[in-house]
């Protein structure tokens, strides 16, 4: 196939559409299902990198939820425990494999933000992982490959028009890539920078205790931004990122808006959420809203008479102000990265409210002094990259 044609661009008056290679040669893709459209593509081929270069880096297998061109969680297949299990909704006795952990993981951060997202598996989808898809809703994915098992799965989501897209997983891109904006050409080399564990010793600050666990959340940081529509901030923990701010014009609020949705992700294990009852049949969607509201300031509304009976057998207890500032005070072990330096030592007194232990940006700010002695305050273990990670 050398070239596939959309339906329209960004949006329905942006015709005609299609994508192909300009050098004449065939796609490294191939549509198994469905028809994606322009931003379907956008969000698979930006998923894709993200995974394939996490699998290399970390050597386990990899998973991101994108939505808009930017993950609203990636994770390593690392295996779920019992609360993982809880707050996203898998059955304990669900046998599963470490590419469908990545996934439920990576879902898992946002799932709010993953609704309606696109799946990329650094490895083949399986039945496991195919399942787990068939229950959310999902635009599309994109794999390497599928089992005959979970494409058969797969081709039954969305009435079977779910998009389904398989990738070379050894196609190489040119060198230099162009973007067109307003008629004018754009071209630059493509970024080839490898994220790995040498770009994590240079340690600037009194602290430098780095556990393995640590690095691998940095890594998972790293390439998650290389990805992630900037200013982006991306906060991690145990091989999945748990609050990703992308696109803000201030790194402080890059860095407000990740520790807020890593706080929610959180919440997410408080007992009284464990706790809800809901209705027999509720649609994961809206026990995802419910519980979204529930932990928030805006409770009231979940709560009101007449409208907590729609979601819950029986009112819950108010979940108060000082119960949630109690809960997100234990939460430890978190790493966050930036894809460019932290400018001020605000984004450091930010992040460690949210359990933040482990920092790496690239460090360059005429304030590195003020960001260093901030995080020495809460014994923070802080590690330059000297790398920016734009993505435009």
């Amino acid at each position: 196939m050398k070239e596939f044609e959309l339906k329209y661009g960004c949006n329905p008056n942006q015709k005609p559409a299609k994508i192909y290679m300009k050098d004449g040669s065939e796609l490294p893709i191939q549509v198994l299902n469905g028809r994606p459209g322009f931003i379907n593509f956008l969000d698979a081929l930006n998923s894709w990198q993200l995974v394939k270069e996490l699998k290399e880096a970390t050597g386990l297998p990899a998973a991101a939820s994108f939505k808009h061109v930017s993950p609203a969680g990636a994770a390593v297949g690392l295996p779920l425990s019992d609360i993982d299990r809880r707050i996203y909704f898998v059955a304990p006795d669900a046998e599963l494999s470490p590419i469908a952990c990545a996934y439920i993981r990576a879902r898992g951060a946002d799932r709010l933000c993953s609704f309606g997202d696109w799946a990329a598996l650094s490895d083949v989808c399986d039945a496991a992982t195919a399942r787990y898809l068939q229950a959310e809703v999902s635009d599309g994915v994109i794999a390497p490959g599928y089992t005959d098992e979970a494409l058969e799965i797969l081709k039954t989501k969305k009435k079977g028009g779910y998009n389904v897209v398989q990738i070379d997983p050894d196609y190489v891109p040119a060198a230099q890539e162009c973007k067109d904006v307003f008629g004018i050409t754009f071209e630059q080399g493509h970024n080839n920078f490898e994220i790995n564990e040498e770009l994590l010793g240079n340690i600037v600050t009194d602290c430098k205790d780095l556990p393995q666990q640590a690095k691998i959340d940095m890594i998972v940081a790293l390439i998650t931004l290389k990805y992630t529509q900037s200013n982006s901030v991306c906060y991690v923990k145990n091989g999945q990122a748990i609050g990703v701010g992308a696109g803000q014009q201030s790194r402080i609020h890059c860095t407000r808006l990740a520790g807020d949705k890593a706080d929610n992700w959180y919440m997410r294990q408080h007992p009284k959420v464990l706790a809800l009852q809901f209705v027999d049949g509720i649609r994961r969607p809206d026990r995802d809203n419910a519980i979204d509201i529930y932990t928030s300031d805006e409770y009231e509304d979940i709560l009101a008479d007449g409208v907590w009976q729609l979601n819950f057998k029986v009112k819950p207890e108010v979940l108060t102000a000082e119960e949630k500032k109690a809960w997100i005070a234990t939460q430890s072990g978190v790493t966050v990265g930036s894809d460019a330096f932290f400018p001020f030592g605000d984004n450091v007194e930010r992040a460690r409210k949210s359990g933040v232990q482990y920092i790496a940006e690239p460090g360059g700010s005429i304030r590195d002094d003020h960001v260093i002695a901030t995080a020495n305050k809460y014994g923070i273990t802080m590690a330059f990259t000297g790398m920016r990670l734009f993505h435009h």
